[in-house]
């Protein structure tokens, strides 16, 4: 029994050493308190055309103006002025579909909260279990990435969706939307072989399938039968699993479903166009394949990242690469995300660089920087405020020495809602920390060291 308490002990010790090492230490930044104007920089609205050596203004949170030429004051209190000169100015990117503040160290349990325990529930929202301290979100918005959506995984209807800014002491701090719609993760049609199967048979992997589509019909039909008594009959006792579907079901929200393969998608928009729903594909590996399907009944799509392998062993190695400057060409809303599942998080800082892989293959590289910026805002639910560089929305914007799809370009500056913020990290703590040891050991004359290598002789 001792060793057993001892063991148990030490695990409890190494949960709490893991939780402490996800914490970031970092201080919020307070709100805007003055007017600030960022000048003669190249401003890149994404909305509209570039606005060259020209000033934005923003107060309040807000943007005020943008315009061409150097910013002359009007009397009253004297802005803050950025000279930016020879920078560029653009909308802070979105990552659309992420774990971000939910997953803080993929091998370590003690560290996941993006699964709850029953199959079924909607009532659950994204942005309520949102670790405001995780040490992933200042290294994810030191590459310009300020915005989120958040989208949990787990069972056939694991949540909603909430769309997070990427700065705030609490998650209520950090949200901007904490009900952008439902989430749906639909079923493989089709048995998963090889590491992946993970030991099961057809048979159980098709069983499988066959509960995950039953829970899915059962939990909608459940959610119209309350909804139409609860019409009927306001007495009716409220259940807050099927409230949070009436979204969905009577307001024309946005029900997002997870489907990569082509078996999927087709499935899943019969279903959802069946029952009158909206929905927004999220990953849509083959989606390439089911063009005629997404045009016909105008389905957005949240590509799952371009850094991935294609569907079959035998499909074409650059489809991943190639499937944006498809869906641009064809026509298709869509936006890019670095994973569909969100697994990418602690990689969600390379979103840039999925869309400049996209680039190479055929998109142009105006359209690379709006499936990250208004593209996803549209499909997200938020491009009121987010997402362009326009009068009125929210200062949530960059100041870059370069395009963002350039791996060599340096975030220089970022702002949420006006409020600047810190772009340090654990990453650039880390550079700090070992650029001064070989300075050190620069200046450090050498010792003779011995066979022991101890800096003393060796016998």
């Amino acid at each position: 029994m001792k060793l057993l308490g001892a063991a148990i002990g030490t695990i409890g010790v190494c949960m709490l050493g893991a939780a402490a090492l996800g914490q970031d230490l970092g201080v919020k930044s307070p709100p805007q308190s003055g007017t600030i104007v960022i000048e003669n920089a190249m401003i890149h609205p994404i909305s509209g055309p570039d606005v060259a050596s020209g000033h934005i203004v923003f107060d309040h949170g807000r943007i005020t103006a943008i315009v061409a030429g150097r910013y002359s004051a009007r009397g009253g209190q004297r802005p803050t002025v950025i000279d930016a000169t020879g920078k560029h100015v653009y909308p802070g990117l979105i990552a659309a579909s992420t774990l971000m503040g939910l997953m803080e160290i993929g091998a370590v349990r003690a560290t996941l909260d993006y699964s709850e325990v029953g199959s079924v529930s909607p009532e659950v929202r994204a942005a309520v279990a949102v670790n405001p301290d995780s040490t992933v979100i200042p290294v994810t918005r030191s590459n310009g990435i300020l915005a989120c959506g958040v989208m949990p995984l787990g069972g056939p209807i694991p949540a909603r969706a909430s769309v997070i800014r990427m700065e705030g002491w609490t998650w209520e701090d950090m949200t901007v939307l904490d009900d952008a719609g439902l989430i749906v993760n639909w079923p493989n049609l089709r048995p998963v072989r090889g590491f992946f199967a993970a030991q099961r048979t057809d048979e159980e992997q098709a069983e499988e399938m066959r509960k995950n589509l039953e829970a899915i019909e059962q939990a909608f039909h459940a959610a119209r039968a309350y909804l139409k008594a609860k019409a009927a009959d306001p007495r009716v006792a409220t259940d807050v699993r099927w409230e949070a579907m009436r979204g969905a079901i009577e307001q024309g929200k946005t029900v997002f479903i997870r489907a990569d393969e082509l078996e999927q998608i087709q499935s899943a928009v019969s279903w959802a166009t069946s029952n009158g729903l909206k929905p927004v594909i999220v990953g849509g590996r083959d989606a390439a394949a089911a063009i005629d399907l997404l045009k016909r009944h105008n389905i957005p799509v949240i590509v799952g990242g371009t850094h991935r392998l294609p569907s079959k062993a035998d499909g074409a190695y650059d489809s991943l690469f190639a499937l944006p400057a498809l869906l641009e060409n064809e026509g298709i809303r869509w936006c890019l995300a670095s994973s569909g599942s969100g697994r990418d998080t602690p990689h969600e800082r390379n979103l840039p660089y999925h869309a400049a892989s996209a680039v190479a293959y055929g998109l142009s590289p105006e359209a690379a920087l709006k499936s990250i910026t208004l593209s996803a805002a549209q499909i997200l639910g938020v491009a009121d405020s987010l997402g362009s560089l326009e009068s009125g929305k929210a200062a949530t914007l960059i100041v870059t020495d370069g395009n963002p799809l350039e791996i060599t370009t340096k975030v220089e500056r970022a702002f949420i809602d006006g409020r600047e913020i810190d772009l340090t990290n654990k990453h650039t703590a880390l550079d700090a920390k070992y650029r001064e040891k070989y300075r050190q050991l620069k200046e450090t004359p050498k010792q003779t060291t011995g066979t022991n290598g101890s800096g003393a002789q060796g016998n």
